[in-house]
């Protein structure tokens, strides 16, 4: 299986780095260093996944690649 993409920016509202992964709804996490919330979401991730499994909800296939990954497709 391939990895999931993960988004990383700054949020001057949350005065704080956001992840999310955008093939997982609603997963995401913050930190208040890229490292911080890259680990955060990393444990969001699991426990998605792990609930996706216990309820029977479909795992959707890694898909999204951001625009600046499809130049050249």
């Amino acid at each position: 299986m391939k990895n999931y993409h993960i988004n990383i920016f700054y949020s001057d509202e949350d005065e704080a780095y956001i992840a999310d992964i955008p093939d997982l709804k609603y997963c995401s996490a913050h930190g208040t260093t890229q490292e911080e919330a890259l680990h955060e979401v990393l444990i969001a991730k699991e426990g998605w996944l792990e609930v996706a499994r216990e309820e029977g909800i479909p795992i959707p296939e890694p898909t999204y690649r951001p625009v600046i990954y499809q130049v050249g497709i």
